[in-house]
């Protein structure tokens, strides 16, 4: 086990999980097999929600297995030089730290190949678990790749379990990767296994359709995955936002535009953000207005952590969060500027256009 890096803390964010290193091609667009090559980076859906909440400034710890190797080691180093707790984390002689090769290809389709067998996340076992730690939570967050297969379903059981008698609040998001399962069939019944027992979910659109089995992701079709245990419904919807469903209220909150590179870990980034101004301030749940702003805050940290490759590399700090938010604010209101040529080199460019308007204030992107 590593050593402990964190005391106990009822603010603490637990993740439980996997933690894998992903390979992401050098240039975008394209399939794993036509990648001309790959850059190594740390990811997992569970440790990238860890690292993103952790560099926002809360205070979380990391429970799962790696593998004790080179790679399982450097895992770890990752994570506590990104302040996250490795209190929780165990090594497996017997098993190599998980490998995951990720591509967002032209088509919008993403890929994802898994090397390891056995995967050492899922050999967790339940007397394995820093109870002390599950005791401490505030917020015990996981996904669904660990409900896959025993003994590491068992040991997710019982973290919920622990965490819930010790007053901390149950947060899932599922991270469907339909690759890594048996069948679609066996990722939804193991998905829904623990849905009535979770305070806090949050899904993709298409993890909404997915589940649901509807082509639609309208609020008719959320409710559909509610259920009276529930406290938050979180639905993501790319550019176009997040959408919230709460016992009381429900809306729609905008995202931020701009130019994306690599969507990968904007989910979990967006959890981070959440779960750290939870912990903050718990009454965001129930204050419509309060939890408005805080997801405008978590869309604007998805936004961002898609501008770069690589996951955990693409999170991004407060600072950088608020730069997005308020450069939206002051764009708000100005005019638009439409120029329309016939041929733009011949007209002048934007040599011209400066002409024009020149002693006009403008800022934006000029589109040829």
């Amino acid at each position: 086990m590593a050593p402990s890096a964190v005391t106990s803390d009822k603010n603490l964010i637990v993740a439980l999980g996997e933690v894998v290193v992903d390979f992401i091609p050098t240039v975008s667009g394209v399939s794993l097999a036509e990648a001309p090559g790959f850059v190594k980076s740390p990811g997992g859906g569970p440790a990238n929600m860890a690292v993103g909440a952790a560099r926002l400034g809360a205070k979380v710890s990391f429970i799962g297995k790696l593998g004790d190797d080179m790679f399982g080691h450097m895992l770890l180093e990752m994570l506590e030089q990104n302040q996250v707790s490795g209190e929780g984390i165990l090594f497996d002689p017997e098993a190599r730290t998980a490998l995951s090769f990720v591509t967002l290809r032209a088509d919008g389709e993403r890929e994802f190949m898994i090397y390891c067998n056995p995967k050492t996340d899922l050999r967790l076992k339940p007397e394995e678990l820093n109870l002390d730690l599950l005791r401490s939570a505030k917020v015990l967050h996981y996904g669904s790749v660990s409900l896959m297969l025993e003994p590491c379903r068992s040991a997710h059981l019982k973290a919920m379990e622990v965490a819930k008698e010790s007053g901390a609040l149950l947060s899932y998001d599922p991270n469907l990767r339909l690759s890594i399962w048996p069948s679609p069939e066996e990722a939804r019944k193991r998905i829904l296994s623990v849905w009535d027992k979770t305070d806090i979910i949050k899904i993709s659109d298409d993890e909404l359709e997915f589940l649901t089995g509807c082509d639609k992701t309208d609020d008719e079709t959320a409710m559909k995955l509610w259920h009276p245990n529930l406290t938050l419904l979180l639905v993501t919807l790319g550019a176009k936002g997040s959408r919230y469903y709460t016992k009381n209220f429900h809306g729609a909150v905008d995202s931020y535009r701009v130019k994306s590179v690599d969507a990968t870990g904007a989910g979990d980034s967006f959890v981070g953000a959440l779960l750290c101004k939870f912990v903050q301030d718990p009454t965001i749940l129930e204050n419509e207005s309060k939890l408005r702003e805080v997801l405008n805050f978590a869309n604007a940290c998805g936004a961002i952590t898609t501008t770069k490759r690589g996951a955990i590399l693409a999170l991004p700090t407060e600072a950088e969060i608020l730069a997005l938010i308020n450069g939206a604010k002051s764009q708000q209101g100005k005019p638009v500027w439409v120029v329309r040529v016939r041929n733009w080199k011949l007209w002048g460019g934007e040599n011209r256009l400066s002409g024009l308007l020149e002693g006009v204030s403008m800022s934006g992107n000029v589109f040829k």
